[in-house]
This record gives C-alpha cells, structure tokens and sequence, in this order.
C-alpha cells in the first residue's frame, strides 16, 4: 500500500534529508546528486530554501569545489531527524 503524502511534507522532508546529507559530509552538489537522484535545480533550491527552516547552511569553497556545511539547525531536531531517518527517506521515495 502506497500513501500519497502532500506536497507540503514531501518538501519539508526533503529539504530535512537534504541538511543530514551535508551535516554527515555528503556535502557537495556531485556527492547530494548521487545520493539523492533530484534533478539538479531541485537539489539546488531546497539547499537554498534551508534558510527558510532557520537551517544556517554554509558555502566554502569556489564553484568547482564548492561544500557545504551546516551550521545551526536553529529549531529542527536532528535527533529526531537521525532516529526517524527511514521514515523520512520512505515518504520520498
């Protein structure tokens, strides 16, 4: 049985999985492309849309070695992200 889950969700839990990746150090655009399978441009605005959630997620680097890095989780709780990561990925698939 495959639930529907709404577009709020999936891109609540997607910019959520996306910030692991780089705070476990899959943190550049090749290594998220490769794990995540997102189009490019998707992958790029949900970095970019962290900073909505107050994630402060950090650029170094140029642009052929650019990572990322976060910073401050402001209100989101990667102890729960970590312990309900199957989950969250489930509901991306």
């Amino acid at each position: 049985m495959t639930d529907k889950h709404s577009k709020t969700k999936t891109s609540y839990y997607r910019r959520l999985y996306v910030a692991h990746l780089i705070d476990t150090g899959i943190n550049t655009v090749p290594q998220l492309l490769a794990t995540t399978k997102m189009p490019k441009r998707t992958l790029q605005d949900t970095i970019v849309a962290l900073a909505e959630m107050d994630i402060k997620c950090v650029i170094s680097g140029g642009t052929k070695n650019r990572s990322y890095s976060i910073e401050n989780w402001g209100a989101i709780n990667k102890e729960w992200l970590k312990n309900n990561l199957h989950h969250v990925t489930n509901v991306l698939k």
